[in-house]
């Protein structure tokens, strides 16, 4: 975990809410020169930093989730921003005493003592487009839900259950229908509208978001492309989630923002396990654990490698190594500006054959069901 260790003349610490702010601002000697309680108004912000705007002052606030808006007024008024990241303040900061006045306090000190734990303040000019992404995986789990409930009613009523995606036209012709009661009909009814109103939005934002890639770092976005096991969601997902690749200093850096490597806490030479699972980017790990799965669907000898971790470590860990080999090889890639290389990836002697995947053509369920139409009707 980085800290921010730079000196200033004044520290300002603010302990963030949704309508109020503490503002609290320090001198390099520790004496307190300003602590009110404040409007969470750009406005209230810069009357009060006024009177220090021709010092050097730096502002900090623990990383919630409206922290953006502090951001973007810092960056107006020329005040250096550090982001202190929330889960390391926690365990720096806790006291027998807890209130807004000293938490605001508390994060100055931290600050001016070089001891305030940063998070990374995404910039602001792809900070939405990172957003949009997030909310398209979550309306993609909301429609899964959906499809997930239908299924289980089937099962419930002894109802054949479509055998495609429930998201196609074609599998829901006539499923309300098979079900006995009226209330049944009505709930399988609701979930489909649901399902094709998610579907209608998700495409429309996927496009975007291929159109907005292509704008913000179109080599970026065609390099994680070209790595087997990831199309565009994928690209689209990393591409945003990482944002600035020059703030991972090495591989071992990302890999563990990406949750693809644990942790370890040791003392006089003992090992107390790898707590701190869940520290880090949960989007890349999803990214990298369904990109493994695809690589795997596509490459023999990804799956022929695979066998062999499999039999030795197990099915979870084999996956997890696989994972984290992918990562390493997409920052190479990205950082190197090179093509991603199986033989590489793998650690494959340089005689050893790779075959190169090949992308599978997707067909939609619409057009199976035309072409079988028009073969009856013939």
């Amino acid at each position: 975990m980085a800290f921010y260790r730079t000196q200033h003349e004044l520290y300002c610490g603010v302990d963030l809410h949704a309508r109020r702010m503490y503002t609290c601002v320090i001198d390099s000697n520790g004496r307190t020169v300003f602590h009110k309680n404040l409007n969470c108004t750009p406005q209230d912000l810069e009357a009060a930093l006024e009177p220090f705007r021709d010092r050097d002052i730096v502002l900090a606030v623990e990383s919630t989730f409206n922290w953006y808006w502090l951001a973007d007024a810092c960056d107006e008024l020329n005040i250096p921003f550090v982001l202190g990241h929330a889960y390391g303040m926690r365990s720096i900061h806790g006291g027998k005493t807890k209130n807004d006045k000293q938490d605001s306090l508390k994060i100055a000190q931290l600050l001016r003592g070089g001891n305030l734990p940063v998070a990374w303040a995404y910039p602001k000019a792809m900070r939405s487009q990172r957003d949009l992404c997030r909310r398209r995986c979550y309306f993609t789990r909301q429609r899964a839900e959906l499809q997930a409930h239908v299924r289980s009613s089937c099962l419930q009523y002894n109802v054949a259950a479509p055998s495609g995606q429930l998201r196609y036209a074609t599998h829901q012709e006539g499923l309300a229908e098979a079900f006995p009661t009226q209330a049944s009909q009505l709930t399988i009814e609701t979930d489909i509208a649901m399902i094709n109103a998610l579907t209608t939005q998700i495409s429309r934002l996927e496009k975007t978001l291929v159109q907005m890639a292509q704008f913000d770092d179109a080599g970026m976005f065609y390099r994680l492309k070209a790595v087997p096991g990831i199309g565009d969601i994928l690209a689209l997902v990393i591409l945003y989630e990482i944002g600035d690749l020059k703030r991972f200093r090495r591989a071992g850096d990302f890999l563990s923002y990406a949750r693809l490597v644990p942790g370890q806490h040791s003392s006089a030479g003992k090992n107390y396990g790898s707590p701190g699972r869940k520290q880090g980017n949960p989007q890349l790990k999803w990214a990298f654990s369904e990109a493994v799965a695809l690589l795997l669907r596509d490459s023999p000898a990804t799956k022929a490698a695979f066998a062999k971790m499999e039999k030795r470590h197990g099915r979870g860990k084999a996956l997890s190594i696989l994972a984290a080999r992918l990562g390493r090889a997409v920052y190479l890639v990205l950082k190197r500006g090179d093509i991603f290389s199986e033989r590489e990836f793998l650690r494959l002697p340089d005689d050893a054959r790779v075959d190169v995947p090949k992308p599978r053509r997707r067909r939609k369920a619409a057009s199976k069901a035309t072409q079988t139409s028009a073969t009856g009707n013939a």
